[in-house]
C-alpha cells in the first residue's frame, strides 16, 4: 500500500480512538465523582406553611394505550386539591382525543381541576404545547410527565419543598422501569438510563456543574423558565435547551436520586432507534445554539468542561462509525509489529474506550440497589447496543450538525408492563429505514474481517473484532426478529 495512504489511516485511526478513550475517560471521573459523594443524602425539607399553586402539563400526541394511566396516575397525586390544576396539552389527530375529552370530562365532573386543551395543529410540537399550555396555567410551580410515565402519589410532596430556597429552579427526579425485564431491548436501555441518571445526574449535581431536566418526571419554577426565554423549539431537545439557559441565567438545579418515577421503555426497535436519533439529534443542535455562550459564561473551568463533553458526547457515535471502517485495515497495517508495540500502544487506548463504560455502567446498577449487581451478566448486551447505535445516531449528529428543530417524532408506546402484553398487533408501528441495511452490511464486513484475522493469524486483533461484530449483529437480530414475525395488519388501521 502507499506509504501516504497507510500513514494517514493509521493517524486518522489513532486519532478517532484516541478522542475515544478521552471521553471513556470522562465517564470514570464521573464515576469518581459519584463514588466519592454517593453517601451524601439531600434531605427533603419541613412541609412549607402554604403549599403553593402546582399546574401538572401532560403533553400527549396520538398515545390511545397509555393517556388514560398517566392522567389517573395524576389525579391520584397526593397533594392539596384545591392547589392543583391538571392540564393536558393534548395534539392528537386519532381516538387518543376522544379517549382523552371523556375522561377529562369525568374526572372534572369528580372535582379534579382538569382541562383538556386540544390544538389543531402541532406548531412547535411538544415545546410549543407546553409553552401554549403554560399562558393559561395558574401554578407558580410546574410538573410535566410524557405519556409513558407513571408518577407515583408522593412525587409532589417530596419535590415542592425544596422550592422553599428561592434559588431552585427545578427538580428531577430518577426515571425507573416498568418493564425492564420484558426483553433483552429493555434491560439495555434500563441499564442506559441507569448509567445517566443513577451516576452522570449525580456527579454533575453534587460536582457543581451544569445537569439537565430530561423533558419529565420534573418539576419547575415557572420564572425559571421564564427567565430563560421560554420553551423553544429550534433543538428537537426542547428540554436540554431551556435547561442550559436556565442555568445560564442562574437559577440552580436539584436532582433527587431517591424520588423514583417508573415510565415503560420501548419495546420495539424502531421505536427505540427513532427515540435515540431525536435525542442524538436534538443534542447536538443545543451544543450549536449554546455551547459558545456556556464557554463564556462566568462560571468555573470545570463546570465549561463538563458542558462541552455533556453537549458533545453524541459526536463519539459519528467517530464510532469512522472507527469502525477503519480498525481492520489499521490493524492490518501494524501486522508487523511487535506484540509488546501493540499492547503498549492499542490495548490502553481500547481499555479507556471500552472498559471504562462497562465499569460506568456496572457502578451504575449497584446504584439501584442490590439487585442492580445481579444484572452485570446484561452488561455484554449494552456494549453491543452502544455500538450497534452508532450508524442510527451519527445520522442524527449529522443532520443536527447542518439543520435547525425538525419533525418531533414522538416514541410510541404501547402500556406494555409485563411479559404477557403484547405489542405486535398494535397500531403506531414505525418503518424501517436504511440504518438497518447499513447495520447489516457492518456485520457482514466484521464477520469477514474475523475470518481473514484468523486466516492471517491475528489473534490480537480478534477480541477488538468481535466487539464491533456483536455490536452490529446485535442490532440486526433485533431488528430481523420482529420483521421474520411481522403480523399482517389490518389495512384499516
Amino acid at each position: 500500500m502507499n506509504e501516504w495512504l497507510s500513514g494517514s489511516i493509521l493517524t486518522l485511526y489513532y486519532l478517532i480512538l484516541g478522542t475515544l478513550a478521552c471521553y471513556g475517560v470522562h465517564r470514570l471521573m464521573l464515576v469518581v465523582i459519584y463514588w466519592r459523594t454517593r453517601r451524601e443524602i439531600l434531605v427533603t425539607p419541613a412541609p412549607p406553611a402554604q403549599w403553593p399553586m402546582v399546574t401538572v402539563q401532560l403533553p400527549i400526541f396520538n398515545e390511545m394505550y397509555v393517556a388514560k394511566r398517566l392522567i389517573e396516575a395524576v389525579c391520584h397525586l397526593d397533594y392539596p386539591r384545591d392547589k392543583l390544576e391538571i392540564q393536558v396539552l393534548d395534539d392528537s389527530t386519532d381516538e387518543t382525543r376522544e379517549i382523552i375529552a371523556q375522561l377529562v370530562d369525568r374526572l372534572s365532573g369528580e372535582g379534579y381541576d382538569i382541562h383538556h386543551l386540544h390544538r389543531e395543529d402541532r406548531s412547535g410540537f411538544k415545546a410549543g404545547a407546553l409553552e401554549e399550555g403554560l399562558q393559561a396555567a395558574r401554578g407558580e410551580l410546574v410538573a410535566v410527565f410524557d405519556a409513558d410515565f407513571v408518577p407515583n402519589p408522593e412525587f409532589l410532596r417530596r419535590s415542592v419543598p425544596h422550592f422553599q430556597d428561592t434559588e431552585i429552579g427545578m427538580v428531577q427526579a430518577r426515571w425507573d422501569h416498568l418493564n425492564r425485564d420484558y426483553s433483552l431491548l429493555t434491560r439495555a436501555q434500563a441499564i442506559l438510563l441507569d448509567g445517566h441518571f443513577v451516576v452522570e445526574h449525580a456527579a454533575r449535581h453534587r460536582g457543581g456543574c451544569f445537569f439537565n431536566f430530561n423533558g419529565t418526571a420534573g418539576l419547575w419554577r415557572r420564572r425559571a423558565i421564564e427567565d430563560a426565554g421560554g420553551w423553544e423549539h429550534d433543538t428537537l431537545t426542547e428540554d436540554l435547551d431551556l435547561s442550559y439557559r436556565s442555568q445560564l441565567a442562574g437559577w440552580k438545579f436539584i436532582f433527587l436520586p431517591d424520588l423514583v418515577v417508573p415510565a415503560e421503555l420501548p419495546v420495539e426497535i424502531n421505536a427505540y432507534k427513532s427515540q435515540q436519533n431525536r435525542w442524538a439529534k436534538g443534542s447536538v443542535q443545543t451544543a450549536r445554539k449554546l455551547l459558545g455562550t456556556v464557554l463564556r459564561a462566568p462560571i468555573s473551568l470545570h463546570a465549561k468542561i463538563e458542558a462541552f463533553v455533556h453537549l458533545t458526547a453524541n459526536f463519539t457515535f459519528l467517530l464510532m462509525v469512522f472507527l469502525s471502517v477503519l480498525i481492520f485495515p489499521a490493524m492490518v497495517l501494524r501486522r508487523g509489529e511487535e506484540t509488546w508495540k501493540l499492547l503498549a500502544i492499542d490495548l490502553p487506548l481500547f481499555c479507556a474506550a471500552t472498559v471504562s463504560v462497562l465499569i460506568f455502567y456496572a457502578v451504575s446498577q449497584g446504584g439501584t440497589g442490590k439487585a442492580g449487581w445481579r444484572r452485570l451478566w446484561q452488561l455484554p448486551a449494552v456494549m453491543g447496543m452502544g455500538i450497534g447505535l452508532a450508524i442510527n445516531n451519527s445520522r442524527a449528529v449529522l443532520s443536527g450538525l447542518v439543520r435547525d428543530g425538525g419533525v418531533f417524532h414522538r416514541t410510541p408506546k404501547y402500556c406494555i408492563e409485563q411479559r404477557g402484553d403484547g405489542w405486535a398487533g398494535k397500531t403506531y408501528r414505525l418503518p424501517y429505514d436504511v440504518t438497518f441495511l447499513l447495520e447489516t452490511l457492518l456485520a457482514g464486513y466484521f464477520v469477514v474481517c474475523l475470518v481473514m484475522a484468523v486466516h492471517l493469524e491475528m489473534w490480537l486483533s480478534i477480541p477488538f473484532l468481535y466487539l464491533f461484530l456483536q455490536g452490529y449483529l446485535h442490532m440486526f437480530l433485533l431488528g430481523i426478529g420482529p420483521l421474520l414475525r411481522r403480523p399482517r395488519l389490518d389495512p384499516a388501521q
